[in-house]
């Protein structure tokens, strides 16, 4: 490694206002170069980057409008900043690499001077690396010490109902108590988080955890998030809540779980992740722009909620506990504020519309109201790519 190890300001006296054109340029400048340069920047990878920069700062430059910058002159451009901002452009520097299948060693070494420069530390560059000199299965080890599965601990679950779980996404088929407290959520007034998430599993044919076929209980916890910010159910839309789910989370390692997403959805550097996803790429390839721009909403999204609402991890919280709640009062406690016109029109969209959920969810959703005597009713949501901005619809009154 080279470059500064410069010490950051302490959080008290470290610089919070609002980034200025130069910082945002600086940062738009060391993007490109850790990802190859103006010239070797992958298509996929630059729209992303600029979509992300959008974003997070409002503001945005052509390739051309960039300055020549490396590892010494970011960390001189950022010298005020404290080290979860520094974090964050590494974070975004990782995101631009994961989106390939294969990670040149250039990058990589050029993600470790960049770290250095910075004077971060951050295991999930132990990943790249081994992603780097093709080494999957070393990625996959590193992947589960280095990030989310490795800071969980059993008090991590606290708000899953499930005191008994050996890891992190342990599967739970068979706990009548904890069906029971998921089918309850039926019972919760209309327009609350509860019933939102109740009609969200009925829609799907989704089975609640403690049931056979059901998702690992700490995997669940992300459906309340689903509800919460109004996102779909299809891979796209799961690559909008993990992203939100990381910037929320303060803790650095919460970054794994967007780094997960990416790798299955759209790199394929793991084939399954969170005891439940199985590898389903090429969802940037196939439309770059807009699920960049979806994805960089979504983060910003969650940073907001983050820096205002605590900095918690959304799947400790013990949502049963606010079930009952309106959902409209949980958005503004844990401010959630609404999605951009950007992020609409690129096609994001709630878990009640189309194009929020999958043809196989809305089948499945079919089949298990069929089997157990009842209608099916998807609270307006179909398979199929929405209309844009027009027509949504909000979230179910029934």
């Amino acid at each position: 490694m080279t470059g500064l190890r410069p010490q950051p300001p302490s959080i008290a006296d470290a610089n919070w206002d609002d980034p200025s054109d130069h910082e945002v340029r600086a940062v738009s400048g060391a993007l490109v170069d850790a990802l190859g340069g103006p010239e070797r920047i992958n298509p996929i990878q630059l729209v992303t980057v600029a979509a992300i920069t959008r974003s997070m700062t409002g503001r945005s430059f052509e390739l051309d409008e960039l300055p020549d910058i490396g590892p010494t002159g970011l960390a001189e451009a950022m010298a005020d900043r404290a080290e979860p901002w520094r974090r964050r452009i590494l974070h975004v520097m990782m995101i631009g690499a994961l989106l390939l299948e294969e990670i040149p060693a250039e990058i990589h070494d050029r993600l470790e001077e960049y770290a250095a420069a910075l004077g971060i530390t951050d295991d999930m560059l132990d990943v790249t690396e081994q992603l780097a000199i093709g080494s999957r299965a070393a990625a996959l080890a590193d992947f589960q010490r280095s990030g989310y599965e490795g800071a969980w601990t059993a008090e991590s679950t606290a708000g899953t109902g499930v005191s008994t779980l050996e890891s992190a996404w342990e599967i739970v088929e068979d706990d009548p108590a904890l069906a029971a407290r998921w089918t309850a959520l039926g019972d919760c007034p209309h327009r609350s988080l509860g019933r939102g998430v109740y009609d969200f599993y009925r829609a799907r044919g989704f089975a609640f955890p403690g049931q056979p076929g059901s998702a690992p209980p700490l995997l669940a916890q992300h459906d309340w998030v689903h509800v919460l910010a109004d996102y779909g159910s299809t891979v796209a839309s799961e690559i909008e809540v993990f992203s939100f789910i990381s910037m929320a989370n303060e803790d650095a390692r919460a970054f794994s779980l967007q780094a997960m997403v990416l790798s299955l959805f759209e790199s394929g550097h793991l084939a399954t992740g969170a005891g439940l996803f199985e590898a389903d790429t090429g969802h940037f390839s196939a439309d770059g722009q807009a699920m960049a721009v979806r994805m960089g909403d979504a983060m910003r999204r969650g940073f907001l909620c983050g820096t205002r609402a605590g900095g918690d991890d959304l799947l400790s919280v013990d949502w049963f506990s606010l079930a009952d709640q309106p959902l409209e009062d949980l958005r503004r406690r844990f401010h959630i504020v609404p999605k951009s016109q950007e992020a609409w029109e690129a096609g994001s969209v709630t878990a009640w519309e189309r194009g929020g959920i999958s043809p196989f969810q809305y089948e499945q959703g079919l089949a298990a109201a069929e089997a157990a005597g009842d209608g099916h009713e998807p609270h307006g949501a179909s398979p199929g790519y929405p209309g844009g901005a027009n027509g949504r619809n909000p979230a179910p009154e029934a």
